[in-house]
């Protein structure tokens, strides 16, 4: 092999090199794209979460505690209401007490 012929293929092959270098760099650059294209959503989905959705759900939990306060209040009445109900049934009982005791005085 002569120098000629030693140096065309060096040549040859440094082009080979220089065209797979020049591939890489394509993909280098697309996925650089990539990425930048999923840093942005990922971004775009972080200030959703913050703005939007953080808010919302606290919105939801303000209004459900809102609910149990006033589960809490209605189940306040019904505790008062249960209690009077005891009461009246022990005045009747005590009231047919006085009434039977009232029949056999007289």
């Amino acid at each position: 092999m002569t120098e000629n012929e030693k140096l065309d293929l060096i040549l040859s092959k440094l082009g080979q090199m220089n065209e797979r270098l020049d591939r890489m760099d394509e993909r280098f650059g697309r996925m650089d794209e990539r990425f930048d294209k999923i840093e942005s959503d990922v971004t775009d989905i972080k200030l959703t979460l913050e703005n939007e959705i953080r808010t919302n759900i606290m919105r939801v939990a303000e209004g459900h505690l809102d609910l149990y306060r006033k589960l809490d209040d209605a189940q306040k009445i019904d505790n008062e209401k249960e209690m009077i109900a005891i009461r009246v049934n022990i005045l009747e009982t005590e009231l047919r007490r006085v009434k039977k005791r009232l029949a056999q005085i007289s």
